[in-house]
């Protein structure tokens, strides 16, 4: 005759300790609320008033009802300028992610041993990247004149110094490995970035270029406020008449594009995976 089988203690539960850093987050949280909360205060801060909010909000309540509105006779004149925005963004995505390819090799750490080079292409791309591309469009209209020409070159300045930055950070995050092995057998450091670090940095360029790509779309029709082309043109004139049905008509067909640009892109970078 068997003996009955006892059922096993039970273990008790223990709770695991925290981890020693699990206080910097609440911390990084309550510091991050504080700052802001101070710099809405009026003596330190900018001096937010939300009482002027509450009593002046009629004042858009009009507008927004006439954004609601359409004005869908208006969109054959909508054609033409959002054609040329987009082939702004098109023209100065190309010409950017090339000029942006080489300058990514050098700005990084990896793919440019020389730290007197690196730097100063570093401190020129800084320079680019600090300066908006509004002040950007509205300089070169005053030298160009007004038109699609000044809106292409300031997307350039503004997706060199975007593009550059991105991906010289994704060069060298990458692994170093096969770098250091190509420069052990002596080959030099173009054929070491065209034949390694390229295939390796390629996926992070091309997501940056399709990324630059829809500030591009979305950027070209702010610079035409100023002149230089695009959408943006016809947007500062219908704003001047107050026609709001007309600006939401135009503030749609900017969103429907963005959507389809953001579709199309999400596919290729799938792709790219």
């Amino acid at each position: 005759m068997t003996a009955p089988v006892r059922a096993a203690a039970p273990v008790p539960l223990e709770i695991p300790a925290r981890p020693p850093g699990a206080w910097k987050g609440p911390v990084i949280v309550v510091a991050v609320l504080v700052v802001t909360v101070v710099m809405c205060l009026p003596v330190i801060g900018i001096g937010v008033d939300f009482g002027t909010i509450a009593r002046n909000w009629q004042n858009g309540a009009d507008k927004v009802v006439k954004l609601l509105l359409p004005d869908w006779s208006f969109f054959p004149r909508t054609v033409p300028p959002l054609i040329e925005t987009l082939q702004m963004a098109v023209i100065a995505t190309a010409v950017g992610a090339a000029v942006s390819l080489p300058l990514s090799f050098w700005a990084a750490r990896a793919t440019n041993p020389s730290a007197p080079f690196r730097i100063a292409v570093r401190g020129v791309l800084n320079v680019i990247r600090s300066v908006p591309d509004l002040l950007y469009a509205a300089i070169l209209v005053a030298m160009v004149g007004v038109g699609a020409l000044p809106g292409i070159l300031a997307l350039l300045l503004f997706n060199v110094g975007i593009i550059v930055k991105l991906v010289s950070e994704a060069i060298d995050t990458n692994d170093r490995g096969p770098l250091e092995a190509g420069r052990a057998v002596g080959a030099t450091q173009a054929k070491i970035n065209r034949t390694l670090a390229l295939p390796d940095a390629w996926p992070a360029f091309a997501n940056q270029t399709l990324y630059v790509f829809e500030l591009n779309v979305r950027a070209s029709t702010v610079l035409g406020l100023v002149g230089a082309g695009g959408m943006g043109l016809l947007i500062d004139a219908v704003r001047t008449f107050y026609r709001y049905d007309q600006l939401s008509l135009i503030i749609l067909e900017i969103l429907i594009v963005v959507i389809v640009i953001d579709l199309v892109s999400d596919a290729i970078r799938r792709r790219l995976v």
